[in-house]
């Protein structure tokens, strides 16, 4: 007798999203929230159970094990930004839906998973926002309400930065609804994305006195900063469209052509097909981390660990399923070997991964004791 996830496996793409979402979300009516729940049976094999059940590793789903509130501290005013090893999540808030939306632990909504994330180290965000009435974002991932919005996000870092200013973050937003199957819709009526985003820039006293304001400006984007230029600032590195192409000149000047999936200083292959794809993201982290190594030095690599599909679910890809090795088991490994085995890691850049586990979290920013004043 199968599992219901099993079984789902086997599913079209189209009637597992009817079934893992709710009809009025997917109409665009944020609801609270309703988890799916496999029932894992005890017919079940018990290793196929403990494959799905996932034990926590030093890599995987284990980020409360690491505290690094004030990591930055230790680096000198003027180490380049590019220069710095940073761990980051994708699809940040992207906590309740089940299985297949899910991308990160959840240590509570509105935003209290960031605090837990900052707390661990964490200093690099994927925000996904929906168009709401008033002319309000709420973060989304796909079709599913994330039971927050944009004010607690900003809210939540702002308390964090005054609690802990020689930090600062790193922020991409993303407008998340297509209107397709699989995504949400913006409310109609209501001002355009980037006309929102200026009023919260505008508007919002913690995005006032967080935002790196070279980096909020729709019609100039800005050099790569110093640490020293950035402490207790959120600096936004790109805002993607629903279709993934940079929006304006908000940003990083460098992320000019960050566009969805690669782009010249951006992996992210999202797209993995099956369990047995799992090994190929694996080789194009490792090789974009190589890329990070020997390339443009002056330069932010961002080099997202994520990846999922129908047949392939976010955890199975970080974590590692049916046999095959997750990407974050994987990427531990490689950051604890030496250049006898492979060409020399002296910065990761920016991790984008999902469940990050503490013991890697803490790995990644190791590599910046060589920057350290």
């Amino acid at each position: 007798m199968l599992t219901l996830r099993r079984a789902m496996h086997s599913l079209p793409l189209s009637l597992v999203f009817l079934l893992l979402v709710p009809t009025s979300t997917v109409l665009g009516e944020p609801l609270p929230y309703r988890p799916f729940r496999p029932n894992f049976t005890s017919v079940e094999p018990a290793p196929y159970r403990r494959d799905l059940e996932r034990r926590a590793d030093d890599s995987y789903r284990t980020l409360s094990t690491a505290s690094n509130p004030d990591w930055m501290k230790k680096l000198p005013d003027t180490t380049p930004l590019a220069s710095i090893s940073i761990p980051g999540t994708h699809e940040s808030m992207a906590l309740f839906g089940g299985d297949l939306t899910q991308c990160q632990e959840n240590f509570g909504a509105s935003a209290d998973t960031l605090v837990a994330q900052l707390n661990a180290g964490i200093r690099m965000f994927d925000i996904r926002l929906r168009i709401e009435t008033n002319n309000k974002f709420v973060i989304h991932h796909g079709a599913v309400y994330q039971n927050a919005n944009f004010d607690d996000v900003l809210n939540k870092i702002d308390g964090f930065l005054a609690a802990h200013p020689t930090e600062a973050v790193m922020m991409r937003v993303k407008q998340e609804c297509t209107g397709e199957i699989g995504s949400c819709t913006d409310v109609s009526g209501q001002a355009s994305f980037v006309d929102i985003f200026d009023m919260y820039r505008d508007n919002s006293p913690a995005a006032q006195r967080r935002w790196w304001q070279p980096s909020v400006s729709r019609s100039s984007a800005a050099a790569n900063p110093n640490l020293g230029d950035i402490r207790g600032k959120i600096v936004l590195a790109v805002i993607n469209g629903p279709q993934g192409g940079r929006t304006n000149q908000y940003g990083l000047a460098q992320f000019s052509g960050w566009n969805d999936g690669n782009s010249a200083f951006v992996q992210d292959n999202y797209n993995v097909p099956n369990t047995g794809a799992i090994a190929t993201k694996r080789d194009q982290v490792r090789r974009f981390l190589d890329l990070t190594n020997s390339a443009d030095q002056t330069k932010i690599y961002v080099n997202f660990c994520s990846g999922a599909s129908v047949f392939a679910w976010p955890d199975d890809v970080a974590g590692g399923a049916f046999g095959t090795q997750g990407v974050n088991p994987f990427l531990l490994i490689y950051l604890g070997q030496g250049t006898d085995v492979h060409a020399e890691v002296h910065r990761t850049g920016v991790m984008m991964m999902d469940f990050p586990g503490g013991v890697l979290v803490n790995k990644i920013l190791s590599f910046n004791n060589r920057l350290a004043a």
